[in-house]
């Protein structure tokens, strides 16, 4: 399973047999015309990222014109739904933005004849050696890669600002009942815990996620996706009044700001902490400009020492890519070593290759590689990797009530209820 063997070594005479074949073949002929890119990196380093990659695609490819087709949203919350309308309509992009495993098997892999296989690309470039075991596996159905990770994310990293806690006497909170104690010091002197934007309301559920795993370990949270942890059961019960009593500490105006904005809030001290993905280290470096940035720190979330809480983002190739050759120089480039390394270091994530320059990144993605490797790796909820869409947009539902009225035992059993929709739980 990619959350225990993500390291394991995949067989490579294929690949090199497939790259000698390549190289004795006729060039093809360069695209031309148009490649539209779906995506919904609209903010800060993440756009920058996405630029630096349609830069080299240029320099490489001069007669092909990007069109860039983004839908703003943090986590693709209004993305995914516009994408739906127009792969449906026979109206698909060239390539589009997708979360590596359940967002993209369960929607458009398994339901029909809506994407590509990859495989012949994948032994081209010979990223069967390239990309960890773990990643290749949750790409793939049914024996066939079906996109392309461009990155490794984190969503489990509490950010703080290191003046504010200093002034205060504080550490980074390590269990629940740290984060309680600093909260109410915090408070006490008229500054907000923390910083949550929830207008989209994903961020809820990114951060009950993180409250989860803190609360359950990383094996019982395991568990929740596989009907081996009860929905019903005393762990998610502590969870939700976990979550509940946090929310006691947030910003009144959370259900008004997105994601980047409450970040701004801990940026000009407003508020101490976030608890957010590691997009938040491309948000710094965006408006504070060097990858060296000061003042503001990064630690685990409560109870989430070890754990790494992993999601991928990736691009695909929908069958009726109206321009198929340029959108699979577009995965060859997202794919490659010089395309990761140009993107991630301004995104704020890692290669999801295995031979990256770690001397290209910032402090916080040279510990999160190292991390990477040792701590024990969990799939996101919030970002498509633990669990099919339908089943996040009802936990979505469950946590849009839940912000508003904390009624732990209705949230719980609207919880049960999900995962026995999703055909998990009996």
């Amino acid at each position: 399973m990619f959350w225990k063997n993500r390291w394991l070594s995949v067989a490579g005479i294929l690949a090199v047999s497939a790259i000698l074949l390549a190289a004795c073949a006729p060039a093809a002929p360069a695209p031309k015309g148009q490649l539209q890119i779906f995506s919904w990196w609209t903010t800060g380093g993440e756009a920058a990222g996405l630029d630096n990659l349609y830069k080299i695609y240029n320099e490489q490819f001069p007669d092909v014109e990007i069109i860039n087709a983004t839908v703003a949203g943090g986590a693709g919350f209004e993305a995914k739904a516009v994408l739906k309308t127009r792969m449906l309509g026979g109206d698909p992009p060239d390539s589009f933005q997708v979360h590596m495993g359940h967002e993209l098997i369960d929607t458009w892999v398994t339901t029909g004849q809506f994407m590509e296989p990859l495989d012949s690309l994948y032994q081209q470039e010979g990223w069967n050696n390239i990309f960890p075991a773990g990643v290749l596996e949750i790409v793939s159905q049914d024996g066939h890669p079906w996109s392309v990770p461009v990155n490794i994310h984190r969503a489990n990293v509490l950010w703080y600002n290191t003046a504010i806690l200093e002034e205060h006497n504080l550490t980074p909170p390590t269990t629940f009942d740290e984060f309680f104690e600093v909260a109410e010091t915090l408070q006490d002197a008229g500054i907000t815990p923390l910083a949550l934007g929830d207008v989209g309301i994903w961020a809820s559920t990114h951060l009950f996620e993180t409250v989860l795993i803190g609360t359950l370990g990383a094996e019982d949270y395991r568990g929740l996706w596989t009907g081996e942890t009860d929905w019903n059961g005393p762990g998610v019960r502590e969870a939700l009044e976990n979550m509940k009593q946090m929310l006691t500490y947030v910003n009144d105006d959370h259900a008004a700001l997105s994601w980047d904005q409450a970040n701004d809030l801990v940026i000009n001290g407003t508020a101490a902490m976030t608890i957010m993905g590691d997009w938040v280290d491309a948000d710094y470096v965006a408006k504070l400009g060097t990858k060296e940035y000061q003042g503001f720190g990064w630690a685990p979330p409560p109870g989430n020492a070890g754990i790494y809480d992993a999601l991928s983002d990736t691009f695909g190739l929908p069958a009726n890519a109206p321009n198929r050759e340029a959108a699979i120089e577009w995965l060859r480039l997202v794919g490659s070593k010089a395309g990761q390394e140009a993107f991630n270091p301004v995104k704020g994530s890692i290669c999801a290759r295995t031979d990256c320059d770690a001397s290209l990144f910032g402090p916080y993605l040279r510990s999160a590689m190292q991390d990477w490797t040792r701590d024990s790796i969990v799939p996101s909820l919030a970002h498509g990797a633990a669990a099919s869409e339908g089943w996040v947009t009802a936990i979505h539902d469950v946590m849009t009530v839940f912000v508003t009225d904390g009624d732990v035992a209705q949230a719980q059993a609207g919880l049960a209820n999900a995962c026995v929709d999703a055909g998990v739980c009996s």
